[in-house]
């Protein structure tokens, strides 16, 4: 069980580190296509990542929780434009793609779904906005988990934070989630 803890980080900060740097790769590669071009450029970049993690499910085993082992792929868009102004647009999404796995205490099975989505532009400051639906749903009741994040921060030309939000949820159910609007 040590070995497996170790191997566990925090969702919250394992999906904001993971988005802002995939966010500051795709702009790097971007910026290097199309410096000094006087029209705008897109770049989009598809790619599918094969994963294996494993997350603690606190409502699992009749409150108990457990740990489940999940692997799969997933799915990362990003498409990125340049504009005439010298300014950038990204759009990001990623997607678990047949993301299963299975309780170590309980051996019941478990489905990952949900998708992050968001935008980030800048020029001379920047403005980012993400949501972050993260569901494990598990076999028979009790054991649904639903992390849900609304993410959005602008930052001015100054470097002065102007704009912040961070609505961050962990929830444990017994029936299937509704859809955020």
């Amino acid at each position: 069980m040590i070995r497996i803890r170790n191997q566990i980080l925090s969702a919250r900060p394992v999906i904001s580190r993971f988005v802002l740097l995939a966010v500051a790769l795709v702009l790097i590669a971007s910026l290097s296509v199309a410096q000094a071009s006087a029209k705008a450029t897109t770049v989009t970049d598809n790619v599918r990542i094969p994963t294996d993690l494993f997350v603690f499910v606190p409502c699992a085993a009749g409150g108990a929780g457990e740990f489940v082992q999940l692997s799969g792929t997933l799915h990362v868009l990003f498409v990125t434009t340049l504009d005439s102004r010298g300014g950038f647009h990204s759009k990001f999404h990623f997607q678990p793609q047949g993301v299963s796995g299975t309780g170590l205490t309980t051996g019941a099975k478990y489905q990952a779904t949900g998708v992050t989505q968001g935008t980030f532009n800048g020029r001379v400051g920047f403005e980012q906005t993400f949501v972050n639906n993260f569901r494990i749903i598990g076999q028979g009741p009790g054991n649904n988990f639903m992390i849900h994040e609304n993410f959005h921060i602008t930052v001015n030309a100054n470097g002065e934070v102007t704009a912040f939000v961070d609505n961050f949820s962990v929830k444990c159910r017994s029936v299937s989630y509704p859809s955020y609007p």
